[in-house]
């Protein structure tokens, strides 16, 4: 999933600031499950918005509402006139869901309220951890499904570099394994530790962010225009 967290309350107040009637606008997936952006927390802030102003002496009318997604056109429909009666509208999705909703309200100002992370997994009940980098050529395979890209802090395919020390990476001792260190483990369990000494070729990088913003086609899914 994709992971948030919520910026800083001052940050939100002054990006907010002018704007006499907001819409905070959660989002019901992936920030949903990582307690940043769902309908609770926008709940909570749309309070905090109301209390903040009410101090200080400001006329504001502060609606919150939460949708399904905020990266699927349909999911709209059902709050497009809150959208449309606000001045500007807060989303509390990932920066995804901020830019789209951008693009189907072309019009309003729509403002980010979290900070987008990564695509991680749910370690255990309020901790969540990056597993994937969205590179856009998966190599688990010859990683015993740990990769390197994500997981090593350097994203050497050709590791390790030498900077780690009983298990933990150079970058910081205290609180980051070694990815190399997990995917010898991994591979020593397996039986496959000989194919850790093929050299594995350049990356592909275009295939991620150095190719420009990603896009995927299903022509057998398109409909005829």
């Amino acid at each position: 999933m994709i992971t948030a967290v919520q910026k800083p309350f001052a940050e939100i107040q002054a990006m907010v600031e002018g704007y006499s009637n907001l819409l905070v606008l959660g989002c019901g997936t992936c920030v949903t499950v990582c307690m940043a952006g769902g309908e609770k927390e926008a709940g909570i802030l749309a309070s905090t918005l109301r209390l903040a102003g009410r101090q200080k002496g400001l006329k504001m009318r502060i609606v919150e509402d939460t949708i399904e997604r905020q990266c699927d056109r349909e999911f709209f429909d059902t709050v497009r006139d809150k959208v449309e009666a606000a001045d500007a509208v807060l989303s509390l999705a990932c920066g995804v869901g901020v830019q789209f909703c951008s693009e189907v309200f072309a019009g309003k100002r729509v403002l980010p309220g979290l900070n987008t992370r990564f695509y991680g997994t749910t370690e255990q009940q309020g901790i969540w951890s990056e597993r994937c980098a969205g590179c856009g050529t998966c190599v688990l395979d010859r990683f015993g499904g740990v990769c390197p890209v994500a997981r090593c802090s350097k994203s050497l395919l050709n590791g390790p570099c030498g900077g780690s020390q009983n298990g933990m990476c150079e970058v910081d001792q205290e609180n980051i394994q070694c990815g190399w260190q997990l995917i010898y483990d991994r591979m020593k369990s397996l039986g496959l530790l000989h194919l850790l000494e093929e050299n594995q070729p350049i990356k592909d990088w275009r295939t991620g962010r150095d190719g420009g913003p990603g896009k995927i086609v299903r022509e057998d899914m398109v409909l005829d225009t």
